[in-house]
């Protein structure tokens, strides 16, 4: 662990809780590193969480944290810009916290278009609540809730947030750990709802019971079926199945929602609103 770790971690936390070879670490460390280069101080920054494996980031970080009830980390975020639109608040969550449970909050928070950054650990299961399968994961793939396989299809998370208005969307893995933070810092400085999907590994909940025996080949999964987006048009759509895009694949200017709410209040202040 490195001087820049120590500066942002709550070091009497550790060690942490998350099981050998679990991705949440990297995708920690590439967090940590973004803000580094984004120069923020730690006063500055506000970080929310909800409930599995990924809200346990906020207990070990050390800036200005909240660590929420499930599928409810955007409502309490919205409730802290609105009230002090000068921090910058990141948001970290789960697929089952996301897609799931939090699955209405996150499309209204795509909607509004509120200055968040939303970061979503998708690792294709409920970690650690059980191995329960989630929005995310694949079709016949294996979990506790479905010995046999699932028949459900998954979300795609970053279409379900580009068609519910998200004004920046990325998305990388927890291999490409550069990326990672690169996609941090530009999602940070974007005005308005920024959404970063992370593919992360489970190898205790979902890799053991879908033949990935090491950690280590789940995260080269994650290196051959990812496909940057420089590449992603030239690829024969045949090959792209089975495999996704990472980068920037959506970066929009939209109206900012504190902006316009203060905008409305003062308009009301003025005596200007028009009402029925």
């Amino acid at each position: 662990m490195g001087a820049i770790h120590e500066k942002y971690l709550r070091m009497d936390k550790l060690p942490h809780i998350w099981c050998p070879g679990c991705g949440n670490g990297i995708i920690m460390s590439s967090f940590i590193r973004a803000i580094e280069k984004l120069g923020y101080e730690k006063d500055e920054v506000a970080a929310v969480s909800g409930i599995g494996c990924s809200g346990r980031i906020t207990g070990y970080m050390d800036f200005n944290t909240l660590h929420t009830t499930h599928g409810r980390a955007l409502v309490f975020a919205t409730g802290i810009k609105m009230a002090n639109p000068g921090l910058k608040v990141f948001v970290f969550m789960g697929d089952g916290d996301a897609a799931a449970i939090g699955g209405n909050h996150l499309i209204h928070s795509c909607r509004r278009n509120i200055d968040i950054t939303a970061i979503i650990f998708n690792n294709h299961i409920y970690g650690m609540t059980g191995g329960q399968f989630s929005p995310t994961t694949f079709r016949n793939k294996y979990a506790t809730t479905a010995p046999y396989g699932t028949t459900d299809p998954d979300f795609d998370l970053v279409n379900l947030c580009i068609g519910a208005g998200a004004s920046y969307v990325a998305r990388s893995t927890s291999y490409h750990a550069k990326m990672l933070t690169d996609l941090f810092v530009a999602g940070a400085l974007h005005k308005g709802f920024a959404v970063i999907e992370v593919i992360t590994h489970c190898p205790v909940n979902f890799g053991r019971r879908n033949e990935f025996d090491t950690p280590a080949d789940m995260l080269r999964w994650q290196k051959d079926h990812a496909v940057r987006t420089a590449k992603a048009d030239m690829v024969p759509m045949e090959e792209m199945e089975g495999k996704f895009v990472i980068g920037e694949l959506i970066k929009k200017e939209k109206p900012e929602y504190v902006e316009e709410y203060d905008r409305l209040i003062e308009t009301v202040r003025k005596g200007d609103a028009h009402r029925e």
